[in-house]
Formats: structure tokens, sequence, C-alpha cells
């Protein structure tokens, strides 16, 4: 069994998205849907700079286009299951057919441009702590003033919060914690500090039509499978100022019978947790085209 997973916020480095677009018919896609959100996404994807395609409201957008290019380009793909890291989710929508192409980036860029806007109302960011106990570095977080916003699985939590109680947490880490890594965002995602961005993503959501989805849709709100598009499209709503728990898609994953896990362009991030945490599940990701046959094999093997 196969399940397509598409990464979070941060995966993106400056010009990951040039080499796709030699695909054919690529250029023109990723133009169109430029055309349709009010972002160059060519531009952003092949010639910006790191600290350009950090901005929240553009690496939104472009790591959902890169998904679903890449997703397109393996062809004609029936995963057993999908799932999707904090804005990954919206890219998996649109793998199980809850979103259109164009409304699942119509989506993205409206969450973008809000999840933007509420960062800078406090300067707030992200960092991922390595190792150490789950139990022990929540409560830690908790007593800086922290937030567990991603409980990754794998020895991974990643922490969010203001910049002076991460640095905080640079000066006094939890025990059995290896090392605190700074994370490519700009703003604590998914907890309070997202608060105002969650009302003008429900008005953006009010506005869509989704479909239920076709394959079997992996919430990384608590790991649950979800059979209606409505709820898909509250979960993506709500996720905004929640908690990521991609360890408990992973458990979902494993009782599902999972064998074989693609990660979607710019695919790394996920696969290196499910090496970790999935032992006998094969792992493949998308980082280039020259990774496509490579993945079309091992889809022919498992989806």
């Amino acid at each position: 069994m196969l399940v397509l997973v598409a990464p979070g916020q941060g995966a993106q480095t400056p010009g990951f998205l040039t080499p796709w677009l030699d695909l054919p018919g690529a250029a023109d896609r990723v133009s169109a849907w430029s055309d349709a959100i009010g972002l160059d996404l060519v531009h952003y994807g092949t010639r910006a700079d790191a600290d350009a395609i950090r901005d929240t409201a553009v690496a939104q957008p472009l790591l959902v286009a890169a998904g679903i290019l890449s997703a397109t380009a393996l062809g004609d793909v029936l995963p057993g299951a999908v799932a999707g890291h904090s804005v990954g989710e919206i890219t998996a929508a649109a793998f199980a057919g809850v979103l259109g192409d164009t409304a699942a980036l119509s989506l993205v860029r409206k969450r973008g441009l809000a999840m933007a806007e509420a960062a800078a109302i406090t300067e707030t960011g992200m960092s991922a702590l390595l190792g150490g106990d789950p139990e022990v570095s929540v409560k830690h977080l908790e007593k800086l003033g922290l937030t567990p916003a991603n409980i990754n699985g794998a020895g991974q939590i990643v922490a969010a919060g203001t910049l002076e109680q991460l640095a905080a947490l640079n000066e006094d880490k939890p025990e059995g914690v290896r090392k605190v890594v700074p994370l490519k965002v700009a703003g604590a995602f998914h907890t309070h500090h997202m608060a105002p961005a969650v009302e003008a993503l429900a008005e953006a959501a009010s506005a869509l039509v989704p479909a239920d989805p076709k394959v079997t849709y992996v919430s990384n709100k608590d790991g649950r499978t979800v059979d209606g598009g409505a709820e898909v499209l509250e979960r993506l709503v709500g996720q905004v100022a929640n908690p990521v728990r991609w360890d408990l898609c992973m458990e979902t994953f494993k009782e599902l019978g999972v064998t074989a896990l693609v990660e979607v362009c710019p695919g790394g991030t996920l696969t290196g947790l499910a090496k970790r945490a999935l032992p006998g599940v094969k792992t493949l990701a998308l980082k280039t085209p020259d990774d496509l046959d490579a993945a079309r094999e091992l889809i022919s093997e498992h989806a």
C-alpha cells in the first residue's frame, strides 16, 4: 500500500522548481496558476533568493504548486492514502480530489497572506528539537511558554513562540535533546499566535465546494482518516492555529498497512522521519525529475 505525502513550510530552497519546469507543459501550467492567484510562482521557484521564499505568503503557494506539479508528473497514480504536513495538507486535499488544483492554490494563497499578517503582530519563530523524550520535552517547552507546534515522531518536536522564548530554549534545552535547530519559517505557526488567520481562512473556505476524498485522507490534526470533504476543509482551517501531529499520522500509516511512502517535491523532510519511525516501509523523496523513474517503479510495486 502506497501513501503519498506532501511536506510543509521550510522545505523550500532557492531554485528548487527550475528542473520541474522543463517537463512538457509544466511552465505553462505554473504560469496559469500564477495568473489565477496573483503571484509569480515561476519567478519565486526559479530565481528568488532564500529570504524571498521564506516569506510565508510566497512559500506556502510555492510548496503546494510544486507538490501538485510533481505528483502529476508521476502519471495516473492511485495511492492507498494521502497526507500532508502543515500547509502540505492542502496539497494532499488536491491529491484526494477534495479541491481542484486552482481552488487549492487560491486557498493556500489566502492562507499564506493571512498567516503572514498574523506573524507580523509579534516577532515569533519555530525551532526543531532533535532527540530527547517527548513527554519531558513538552513539559519543558510549556515551562518556557513555548508551544509544541509539531509533534513529528522519530524523536523530533518543533517548538514555536516568541524570539525571546526561543532564545531561552537555546540556553536551556530539555534533558536528552541533542540539538535545537531554527527553522526557515517566519512565524509561530500552529499556535495561538495564528488565531487571527483562522477567521480569514474560514471566510475563504466558505466560498469553496469540496468533494469527498477519492482515497483515504489522513488528517494531521489527530492522525484520523476523514471521509467527508466538508470536514477536510474544516480541519484545513483549524489546523493553522493548532499543533500538527505527524507522529499520529505515521501511526495511522502503520495501521493501514502502508508499505511504501513517496514524498512529493520538495521531498526529504517527511521521508527522513519515515525512515526512522516506519522501519520496513520503502521511501522515496521527489527532489528533481531525475527521481521520477524510481518513484514510478516503487509505485508500480505498491500502489
